[in-house]
């Protein structure tokens, strides 16, 4: 553990360094943000495979991208920021066209977590106050990251006072063959995925649980991002690219596989599992060259793709989709894991 350095109001922020013989994952306690990860690829270099800076003051500076951060206490869209639980209703500040995003201006990602090293990591304690953001209760959110051979762990958990909705991830923007080394278009994704929600204009799902085949978010065989990232679909011109919200195969609550990106070029391979209903395929499509990060890289769309662990967006709203109401007396746990590996380059 080191102090990399303190907020405008003076908090110190420590960051960790996990490591393993071919995994160096840095994680720091201000937004419980996942800094790095180094891995090796099959010659055995190493290079950092998630977009990111090189400072603290950097991230504090950066209120658009989330790189690496743990956003909440609701993760992705809520329509109009609206929602109700048990008849009553609460409202959710906007920051995002007249929606609200990844829990509204004062997200999880903007705060220093309160750091406590563990067996093979370091646990991550936030507790929001009721009211906070607009959503009801007390929420107390804790974020592990464990590092164990090639597989970085995250578990979740969170228990409230009150009634209230969560739905927490983490927002990291990989690009395999290095977070310097260009776009991400010419990797592979593969998504465990029959069935995907479409959304509307706002990017908010419209209820409809779609089936893939047949369209450009069939990734269920190794696809290259970029091959149908361009074509003429109204779902693709909506997010400007992959911002979609797929549904994981198999039982939500079961840790089973959720992705697997590959680079031909370097030979890494990253496998995600998780325990979640679903994941976010996003591939950085509004990142518009504002940010500057490690190398001095430019972050343009296009140069880091995500896959957000997640329930789906506006849940609240949507009775057809897995509940993200917290009760008191109940926890909220998942987790997710990121396996890397190498296969041989072309």
């Amino acid at each position: 553990m080191a102090i990399w350095g303190k907020t405008a109001d003076g908090v110190e922020v420590p960051i960790y360094t996990l490591k393993s013989a071919t995994v160096e994952a840095r994680v720091m306690a201000y937004g419980a943000i996942l800094v790095s990860i180094k891995t090796t690829d099959s010659a055995g270099k190493m290079a950092d495979v998630v977009l990111g800076y090189d400072t603290l003051q950097e991230y504090l500076n950066d209120t658009k991208t989330h790189f690496g951060s743990i956003v909440g206490r609701f993760g992705n869209r809520i329509a109009r920021g609206q929602f109700s639980i048990d008849g009553k209703n609460y409202q959710i500040p906007i920051n995002n066209g007249a929606n609200a995003l990844h829990g509204g201006p004062l997200g999880f990602d903007r705060y220093v977590w309160k750091a406590e090293e563990v067996p093979n990591g370091v646990e991550f304690t936030h507790v929001s106050p009721d009211g906070d953001m607009g959503f009801p209760g007390t929420l107390t959110a804790k974020v592990k990251y464990t590092l164990s051979g090639n597989v970085l762990r995250i578990d979740y958990h969170a228990t409230t006072d009150k009634a209230t909705v969560v739905n927490l991830t983490n927002h990291a923007y990989f690009n395999l063959r290095g977070d310097d080394r260009g776009d991400i278009l010419g990797e592979t994704i593969e998504l465990n995925s029959d069935q995907y929600t479409p959304v509307d204009a706002g990017l908010i799902p419209t209820g409809e649980l779609a089936a893939v085949a047949g369209t450009p978010f069939d990734l269920r065989r190794p696809t290259r991002i970029g091959a149908r990232i361009d074509e003429e679909n109204e779902q693709l011109k909506r997010g400007a690219g992959y911002d979609h919200n797929f549904v994981v195969n198999g039982q939500a609550g079961t840790l089973r596989l959720a992705a697997i990106a590959t680079d031909s070029v370097s030979g890494r391979r990253m496998t995600v599992e998780t325990t979640e209903p679903a994941i976010q395929f996003y591939t950085g499509n509004h990142l518009d060259g504002t940010f500057t990060g490690r190398r001095g890289v430019k972050y343009t769309p296009g140069t880091g793709f995500c896959l957000e662990t997640q329930h789906y967006p506006d849940s609240p709203n949507h009775a057809n989709f897995p509940s993200t109401v917290l009760r008191p007396g109940s926890t909220f746990h998942s987790t997710t894991t990121f396996a890397f590996d190498t296969v041989k380059t072309e």
